[in-house]
């Protein structure tokens, strides 16, 4: 086991978990709704240790530095944090070798293997699910946004049958479950035949304030990582045909090509900070949401 970092945080909240917590999160490399979750749980347990299969602190606020994160051995892997998916088959390996300490409470933190994690003897496991495994439950789906040639769909198709399997058997490992929207609860009943509680991530929704009407831009909004199940070249393509005004505020592995697709109405912020942000959406015309998604933080 990899140790990346010791110092701690002071929490931001009052509220704190009762006894010995372990927080698992699938990977830390890039920084999205579930990150976002994950700060919560440790403003919940700011001692608690972080358990994921890899760790880039590049990818995330520097906040993170000051956690005790510990990363598996896949964390020595060649270009993991930039192109993780490339490594599918291996992370049930890693999760199944994980060795967590003696605790009282595992948090999990998963959208598709941190809630496979084994909890010590004696302790609860509660997993706060983003979304059962999307690239396995819904395989036709991820080839055709993922773009992966014909030739690789064929060998995909007995490897996320395995998956699905192993996904399955190890619901067992969790004694309670928590979903974060309705979609998500669905999907849990339906793939793992487990009954879930709906806890919705938590928003400060006090800092979005509509802005006045002559405040008001011209402009489109979309807001999430540069991923290709959010649709963002779906988007693009729409806007570069109306010729209409599209900013995109995100980051991520597609950032490259959405540039190369965008026309001239289309134009790509990246990151922004959360006050910026507030104002992004405060005088936006309209905001655009084109993923079949979990219907989580958005």
């Amino acid at each position: 086991m990899q140790q990346i970092a010791t110092t701690q945080t002071p929490a931001a909240t009052a509220a704190r978990l009762p006894g010995r917590t372990v927080l698992v999160h699938d990977y830390l490399n890039q920084h999205g709704g579930a990150e976002r979750l994950l700060e919560v749980m440790h403003d919940l347990a700011p001692e608690a240790p972080v358990f994921t299969s890899m760790y880039d602190p590049d990818s995330l606020p520097p906040t993170y530095r000051a956690w005790d994160i510990r990363t598996t051995w896949m964390n020595r892997l060649p270009g993991v944090t930039s192109s993780h998916q490339r490594y599918l088959p291996v992370y049930p390996l890693a999760f199944e070798q994980l060795r967590l300490p003696d605790c009282d409470l595992v948090l999990s933190s998963s959208s598709a293997f941190a809630k496979a994690v084994r909890p010590p003897i004696g302790a609860a496991h509660v997993a706060y699910i983003h979304s059962p495994m999307r690239f396995a439950w819904n395989l036709d789906g991820y080839v055709e946004r993922e773009r992966i040639k014909p030739a690789m769909r064929g060998a995909l198709r007995p490897l996320m049958a395995a998956m699905r399997s192993w996904d399955r058997r190890t619901v067992d490992r969790v004694d309670r479950f928590a979903a974060n929207s309705t979609a998500v609860r669905d999907r849990i009943r339906s793939f793992w035949d487990r009954d879930s509680t709906v806890i919705f991530p938590p928003v400060d929704v006090e800092r979005f304030v509509p802005a006045p009407r002559d405040e008001v831009g011209d402009y489109f909004l979309m807001v999430s990582r540069l991923v290709p199940y959010k649709r963002f070249d779906l988007a693009i393509e729409a806007f570069n045909a109306l010729g209409l005004p599209l900013w995109i505020v995100g980051d991520g592995r597609d950032r490259e090509a959405l540039s190369r697709q965008a026309g001239e109405t289309v134009q790509l912020l990246g990151r922004v900070d959360d006050a910026d942000l507030a104002g992004l959406y405060a005088r936006a015309r309209a905001v655009v949401f084109m993923s079949e998604d979990d219907f989580g933080i958005a």
